[in-house]
C-alpha cells in the first residue's frame, strides 16, 4: 500500500508562482498512491481561479474524498484533503487552533484497507514550537483520537517542525515511531533547494513501513513550494 503526503501550496508553484492544478495531478499520478493526504488545498478562492480543488481532484482520481476547511479566504478557504482508493468507515475533524493564531486542524479517518482498518490522522501544524506541542498534545488526548487506539495508526502531514523536536516528545510517549528519520534524508522545503524536513510521518501498532522517500522530480520541484512524501507500508 502506498500513501503520498504533500503540501500543494494551493497549486501555486514555489518559484514561478504559476497556478496549475494539472501539475499537482501529474505528480500524484506518477506515484500511483492508494491514499493521498494534501495540505493547503483551495476551495473557491480567487488566486486559484475559484476552483473547487477537492471536488476536481476527487473527480479526476475517482476516489473517496474527505475535506477539512481550516482557513477562510474571501468567500472560500483552504485546508486539508484526504483522497482514498478505499472506503472511509468513519471520519472526524478536530480543531487545533490556539488562541488568535491561524486556524489549524486534523482529520481522523478510519480507512477500510484490503489489509484491515487503518487509523489515518492527517494534519497541518502551526509555525511556533510551543503552538505545535500544544496541538500534538490536544490531538493525542482528544477522545475521538483515543477511540481508535486499538487500530494501527499513521499520523502524517506538514508539521512545520524545523528543529525535529516533536518525535522525541509527545508522539514518542504515545508509542509512535518516526518514519521520516533521519531528517537529512527527508528535506522537503523549499522544493527547489530543500533544507527543512517539515513533512513527517509517524506510525504505531502494526504499521509496517517498507520504504519512505521524498519525491525529487523536476515537476515536483516546480508544482509547489514543498516536495511530496511517499510511504510504502503494510498492516501486520
Amino acid at each position: 500500500m502506498r500513501l503520498l503526503s504533500w503540501n500543494i501550496h494551493k497549486g501555486i508553484g514555489g518559484r514561478d508562482r504559476r497556478y496549475s492544478l494539472l501539475r499537482i495531478i501529474d505528480c500524484i499520478e506518477a506515484e500511483n498512491p492508494d491514499l493521498v493526504c494534501l495540505q493547503e488545498v483551495d476551495r473557491l478562492v480567487r488566486r486559484s481561479r475559484n476552483d473547487d480543488q477537492p471536488r476536481l481532484l476527487a473527480r479526476h482520481f475517482r476516489c473517496h474524498a474527505v475535506f477539512q476547511a481550516t482557513v477562510p479566504v474571501g468567500g472560500g478557504g483552504y485546508g486539508n484533503l484526504v483522497l482514498s482508493r478505499w472506503p472511509v468507515a468513519s471520519r472526524h475533524r478536530i480543531t487545533l487552533r490556539q488562541g488568535a493564531r491561524k486556524p489549524r486542524g486534523a482529520q481522523l479517518l478510519l480507512v477500510d484497507t484490503p489489509e484491515g482498518p487503518l487509523h489515518l490522522v492527517h494534519t497541518h501544524l502551526g509555525l511556533a514550537e510551543q503552538e505545535r506541542r500544544w496541538q500534538v498534545s490536544r490531538m493525542l488526548g482528544h477522545m475521538l483520537f483515543r477511540s481508535a487506539d486499538r487500530h494501527p495508526a499513521l499520523v502524517v502531514g506538514d508539521f512545520n517542525d524545523w528543529r525535529d523536536t516533536l518525535s522525541g516528545a509527545e508522539l514518542a510517549a504515545a508509542g509512535f515511531a518516526q518514519v521520516t528519520a533521519p531528517a537529512s534524508r527527508f528535506r522537503t522545503f523549499p522544493s527547489w533547494l530543500p533544507i527543512g524536513a517539515l513533512d513527517k510521518a509517524f506510525v504505531r501498532g502494526g504499521v509496517d513501513v517498507r520504504h519512505a522517500r521524498v519525491v525529487r522530480t523536476s515537476l515536483a520541484k516546480t508544482a509547489s513550494d514543498h516536495l511530496p512524501l511517499v510511504i510504502d507500508f503494510h498492516l501486520r
